[in-house]
């Protein structure tokens, strides 16, 4: 699977093995110039690769949040093991985030 590929109005965005703020900046990038070009509403964060995450993940997840809730779009987490799952849950992202497993997630993909 491409680390960033657009079904449907979703853009499935699976994430590195660590995530710091080195990487967060080209992530959010690539994100945004996707949801920029309109053929985007959804944005779907696939952890299962990921076994790291500092605050700056939370802002990768917060800012594409901002910006395709903005039109009605919704952002989801898929794959997250307990620690990564711990850190969406402690910093109040669940409130914005749907967090799913994957076969969930990518059913309401390809509906």
């Amino acid at each position: 699977m491409e680390d960033f590929k657009v079904i449907n109005n979703y853009l499935m965005i699976r994430l590195p093995d660590e995530i710091d703020h080195h990487k967060s900046v080209d992530i959010s990038s690539k994100a945004d110039r996707y949801i920029m070009s309109g053929r985007v509403e959804n944005v779907v964060f696939d952890f299962e690769r990921t076994s790291f995450m500092d605050s700056s993940g939370i802002g990768i997840i917060l800012g594409r949040y901002k910006k395709v809730s903005c039109f009605g779009g919704k952002v989801y987490a898929v794959n997250a093991d307990s620690r990564i799952r711990r850190i969406l849950l402690m910093s109040g992202l669940e409130n914005m985030v749907e967090i799913m497993d994957a076969k969930k997630a990518y059913g309401e993909v390809e509906k």
